[in-house]
């Protein structure tokens, strides 16, 4: 895995395919394999893929007590330039949508194409503040709620009963409150972007979710009504979107990223 050293983090980052370059960012708790291994596949015969980890996630060291927007920003740029030397587009989930589309504002020189998938501008609405302030503080107090909490907000009702009982229980299993995490659910709690969003030259697609209990399909319809020209989905799907709606995700991509 190659890396590239962005202010002292040495940035690890993935890259498979030729073409122009396109980045995926991974949201929280996450990172490039975990959240877009299965979706990057599919545009590895045209596109240049990369997938990089964000401070403290994948082998990426988190390097600091408090994370910070921008120095996300200049990671997954930094990441960029690295591989190419001209323009790229970028596709960002959860935060990672809300680096991404904060990389097109700071950029938009570089910026080729944005999308924008379950992300948020700002987090001044008291319902999203309740939640993340919430699962914020329960990996301080018990790491099963904390780990049973997120499953309710990232799956919708209909996906998480599909796994079943066993299944649910070993998804739950399967959360874990890492340091890395609680610093990124720390920053979800202070990113605004609202004044940003204007700066956004770039062709933009902006994917809601209509069951995200996580972050409420709202907060993608004022991105969408915030960045002039912009284009906009919707699916019937959770937070995680990309992994409930794979085939509508990848689907949607393609007809925004691939024309000319």
């Amino acid at each position: 895995m190659p890396t590239i050293d962005v202010n002292g983090t040495p940035v690890h980052y993935t890259v498979q395919g030729s073409g122009p370059a396109l980045l995926f960012v991974h949201g929280t708790g996450g990172d490039g394999e975990a959240q877009f291994g299965h979706i990057r596949e599919h545009f590895s015969d045209r596109y240049t893929v990369v997938t990089p980890d964000c401070s403290g996630s994948g082998r990426t060291p988190l390097h600091a007590d408090e994370l910070s927007l921008d120095e996300l920003v200049e990671q997954v740029v930094g990441t960029a330039r690295a591989v190419t030397d001209g323009p790229f587009d970028i596709v960002g989930f959860s935060l990672g949508a809300v680096v991404a589309a904060a990389a097109a504002a700071r950029h938009p020189e570089l910026v080729r194409r944005l999308v924008v998938i379950n992300g948020w501008a700002r987090n001044d609405d008291p319902r999203q503040q309740l939640a993340v302030d919430l699962w914020r503080r329960l990996p301080d107090i018990d790491g099963e709620a904390f780990a049973a909490y997120s499953a309710l907000l990232i799956f919708s009702p209909a996906f998480l009963a599909g796994f079943g009982g066993d299944g649910v229980k070993a998804t739950v299993a399967g959360i874990k409150a890492e340091a890395h995490t609680l610093r990124q659910i720390e920053l979800d709690h202070r990113v605004d972007i609202s004044d940003r969003l204007p700066a956004i030259t770039a062709p933009t697609l902006v994917i809601g979710s209509t069951r995200d209990a996580l972050i409420p399909v709202e907060h993608a319809r004022e991105i969408h009504a915030a960045v002039a020209g912009s284009e906009y989905a919707e699916l019937e799907s959770g937070h995680m979107v990309i992994f409930e709606k794979t085939a509508e995700v990848v689907e949607l991509l393609g007809g925004f990223l691939d024309r000319d």
